[in-house]
């Protein structure tokens, strides 16, 4: 159980994962900060409101990955952090600016805005994608470290979505050796089950298509 008054922020709280860790973490009895796009919009805010303990232990912000100033009013009095945002496009013109920037960027500006808050630890959510994506793994892997997906592969495939997320968490294990920050990354692959917020995630669409007979299936790189 949480500690009295003790806060923990979750970039990301409107998406299939985030809200799971929104609802978990309001029945262990914490207050949480949780952070979406846009919070006029009530597919992002509705189903996280009407969470059990959400009137009165959670709080919302509405927060850009590229506006430091933005995360750190959601981080500022958090014990914790749960960095799950990074957008999915599935449909890509700009790798740069659409997935690259708020992926990897945004990841340094949340844990900047730990760090500078005094955080005592920040999960982010990587990507099984960041893992295989792509390569040719060598018969002699040792450590998880070699595990890392081909990025110039990816990049010559168009699959940004796996270079997006390879170097977001490249970018944090960095960050945690130069600044001493405690860091903690999971690497999910499908993402399944009950889903709380009103859209399905990109995995349960898959498996939707599926269901309905389409023989497409998703690529490695959306």
């Amino acid at each position: 159980m949480a500690k009295e008054g003790e806060v923990v922020c979750v970039t990301g709280g409107s998406g299939c994962i985030g809200s799971w860790l929104v609802r978990l973490l309001l029945d262990r009895g914490y207050t949480v900060h949780a952070t979406v796009q846009d919070l006029k919009d009530e597919s992002e805010t509705k189903h996280l409101e009407a969470l059990e303990g959400a009137e009165t232990r959670l709080r919302l912000f509405q927060i850009d990955l590229l506006d430091y100033g933005s995360i750190v009013s959601a981080v500022n009095g958090c014990a914790g952090v749960f960095h799950v945002a990074s957008p999915l496009v599935h449909q890509v013109s700009d790798p740069q600016k659409q997935l690259l920037d708020p992926a990897i960027k945004g990841t340094i500006n949340v844990l900047t805005a730990a760090k500078e808050a005094g955080v005592s630890r920040v999960v982010v959510t990587s990507s099984l994608m960041a893992i295989t994506t792509s390569s040719n793994l060598p018969d002699d892997i040792v450590e998880a470290e070699d595990c890392w997906t081909d990025i110039e592969d990816c990049k010559k495939k168009g699959f940004w979505y796996p270079v997006s997320k390879t170097l977001a968490e490249k970018a944090a294990w960095d960050f945690s050796k130069e600044k001493g920050l405690d860091v903690v990354v999971v690497n999910p692959g499908m993402v399944l089950g009950p889903v709380i917020p009103p859209r399905l995630n990109a995995s349960m669409l898959m498996f939707c298509n599926l269901f309905q007979g389409s023989a497409l299936f998703v690529q490695c790189g959306f």
